[in-house]
Order: C-alpha cells, then structure tokens, then sequence
C-alpha cells in the first residue's frame, strides 16, 4: 500500500513552525510495513489543496493529511475533501457534545466557529479527539483512504495510536515491516566513504544503502524490507557484517547513539573521569557532555577559558606561550589540557582553543583553525583543524571532533 502524507498549513511553507508531524508519521507507518512514497505541504488555499489531494489519490492508496481541522476560516481540509469526493458535510452530534464539555471545562463558550470542527463529510468515519476539540476522519472513497488527523502533534500522536494504527491494522493484511538501522562515522567524507562501499552500493536491492551528510558526521543507512520484522534485521545484520569489513574504522554507534552517550558508558566502564577547559567552544562539549544523566560519575568539571588571562590564571598556560605562538597554538591547547586535568584531579584533561569566527583570524590562522589537546594516562595528543562554516557550525563541528578524539584516547586505555 502506497501512502503519501500531506501536511496542510500556510505556516509550514513561511517556515513559522517545524513541521514534526511528517516525520512522525512516517516513522511509524513505515514500522508497520507501509511504504511512505511521498510527502507534499500545502498552504490554505482551495485551489492549491485540491490539486494536491487530486494527485495524491492519484498516485496513493492512502492519504493522510495533518491540520486544518480546527475553528478558524482558514481550516478547511474537510470542507475540500467535501467537495472534491462531492459528499455533503453534516454536523456530527457527538463531537459537538464533545467539543461543548471540554470547552466547559476550561471555562469557555461554544461558539460558531467552534461548531465548524464538528461538520464531517457524508459517510466518514469520525476519530474522537481525546487532547482537542477537532475530530479526526477517516474517508473511504473508491478504494482509496483519506484521514485527516489534527495539526497540534500531542492531538495528532494520540490519535494516530489509538485509533488509525487498530484502523489500518483491521482493514488490511500484515505490511510486513520496514526497518532502518542508522551507522554512524566519523573521520572520512562522503565521497570517500562511499568509495569504500560502492561495490555495495551498486548491487544495493534490498537491503537499500544511503549516506547522509550530518552536522560533524557521515551516517550510513541501511533499510530492508520484510514480511517480519526479525527477518528484515535480518537483512540488514548481512549487509552491515560485509559493510564493516570496509569502514569498521570510522564507525562508532549505530541507530540513536550519541558520541557524547557512547563516551560516558567508555569512560564509565574504565573508571576514568574528565575535565574540560573550552575556549572558543564556549562551554560547549561540557553541556553536550552534561545531556546525559549520570555523567556526574566521570564528568569532574570544566573552566570555559575564554580570555587570555583566565587561560594563565586558571589553567596554567605561561603568558610566554600565549605572547611567542598565540593563545591559539598547539602548545596551548596542551597547556589548559594538562593544567585542567591537574587541577581538577582527573584522570584525563581536554583542552580545546580556537578561532570560531567570523572575526578573529590572522593570515596564518584563517577562521575555523582549532587545536584540541588531550592529557592523560597515554600522555599527551593533539590535534589541529581548520573547520568550515558559520561560527556555531564551526563550534559544534569542534565539539565533534573533540568529543571523537576523546572517545578514541579513552578506547585505547
């Protein structure tokens, strides 16, 4: 069964709002084995929305849109189906009774425009919203489904949980199942990774292969079809086996993994602790670091080092160093490494300074130049980058790389 989704809402195309709702659907339709070809956005507009849901029924078994269900003269995604399917609408009793004892319970008056959430086209079947007062419908027309869920996501999840996912299973056999398992890389680009796996890439079926570009990171992603969801891990178990023969060395997580997760259960694991000193990074890694619950076990603490005077105060880098090779300098980096780390007593010291624009750069030193030191049990390691992008790119890109760096040093411990 082919499904588009067509998220409604002349928001959505002004970049107001984050359009959530398609992504989660399309997740979980794709969990129940259904194959999410398209996705389409439309304003509110009449003419528009009907061209979009006339080629959508067109190339679609199943149409599910989000939004435009509620009060106001601009949600009309039932009143187009309406006339597009030439089916009248009706008011429906029970959401108007609905619609009156919520609105009661939070001191409101049923108006006019209220009731217009409560005209159903002839012969939909009517989703009770149990977070709103805009019921949903579900349409059957010439073998083909229409379902129009609720713009607010909290409304739009559960009523896609309760009640189209019993719908769509007991209207239709198993779908079997989509799976996706997300590998994540760091330290290779994507034409050179794709170099590496091209062989598979090239005789890809199913599983099918993707690469992504990421903010700081490449990701591969496998998906295979099947008629369970054991047998489409399955799948991908054999793909991802021959694929590791030729990129292990830049793979560090899989699926929802986060470096800064992967670094706690390592450092966790070895007993070791960490301490930061951040100049250009701003604090950055430390919060990442922080996002995980329990990280007071192996996180010590950190300095943000941003001027030069707290980088010698505070962390023990020599003025000399800072006057002869700059506060961005290899030597530097290696100074705030070692002086956090003695000064927190950890077992391992980060020190990361550069220049994250868009000011700041000398001939020598363009924008985006960082060194990142690390000081610990393995002695000390730096490493020196020149990042492109804007100054928060360039600062989270940092972060990867440090935090990346950090995960290799504790490895080998």
């Amino acid at each position: 069964m082919i499904v588009e989704i067509v998220t409604t809402g002349t928001e959505l195309l002004l970049g107001e709002i984050l359009n959530t709702n398609a992504p989660f659907l399309s997740e979980q339709l794709n969990e129940l084995g259904f194959d999410v070809l398209y996705h389409s956005t439309v304003g509110d507009n009449r003419v528009r929305m009907t061209q979009v849901f006339n080629t959508a029924l067109e190339r679609s078994d199943i149409i599910i849109t989000s939004g435009g269900l509620g009060p106001t003269q601009g949600d009309i995604t039932k009143e187009v189906t309406a006339k597009l399917l030439n089916r009248p609408l009706f008011l429906h009793e029970e959401s108007v009774t609905h619609m009156t004892n919520l609105l009661a319970r939070r001191n409101l008056s049923m108006t006019d425009s209220n009731l217009r959430q409560a005209m159903i086209p002839e012969g939909a079947q009517v989703l009770a919203n149990e977070n709103g007062t805009a019921p949903g419908v579900i349409v059957e027309h010439d073998k083909k489904i229409i379902i129009h869920l609720p713009g607010p996501p909290h409304e739009l999840k559960a009523m896609f949980e309760h009640a189209v996912v019993p719908y769509l299973k007991s209207h239709f056999n198993s779908q079997g199942a989509i799976v996706s398992r997300i590998l994540h890389t760091y330290g290779i680009g994507e034409s050179s990774l794709e170099e590496k796996i091209k062989e598979f890439i090239l005789s890809q079926s199913n599983p099918t292969i993707a690469l992504l570009a990421r903010q700081g990171e490449i990701i591969v992603r496998l998906t295979a079809k099947a008629t369970s969801k054991n047998e489409a891990q399955a799948l991908i178990d054999n793909l991802e086996n021959k694929l590791r023969h030729n990129i292990a060395d830049y793979i560090w997580g899989q699926d929802n993994d986060t470096l800064e997760a992967n670094i706690g259960r390592i450092l966790t694991k070895k007993q070791l602790t960490v301490a930061l000193a951040e100049s250009c990074t701003g604090g950055l890694i430390t919060s990442r670091i922080t996002d995980i619950s329990g990280s007071s076990d192996y996180l010590i603490g950190s300095i943000v080092c941003y001027t030069n005077r707290i980088k010698t105060d505070f962390v023990d880098v020599t003025p000399q160093i800072i006057t002869e090779l700059g506060a961005v300098s290899q030597e530097t980096a290696c100074l705030m490494a070692t002086g956090i780390r003695k000064k927190f007593a950890a077992s391992i010291g980060l020190g990361i300074t550069g220049i994250a624009g868009p000011t700041g750069a000398t001939p020598t030193k363009p924008v985006g130049t960082v060194f990142i030191a690390i000081d610990g049990p393995a002695g000390i390691q730096y490493q020196h980058h020149v990042f492109n992008g804007q100054r928060t790119d360039i600062k989270y890109r940092i972060s990867q790389a440090a935090l990346h760096m950090l995960r290799q040093y504790t490895l080998s411990l």
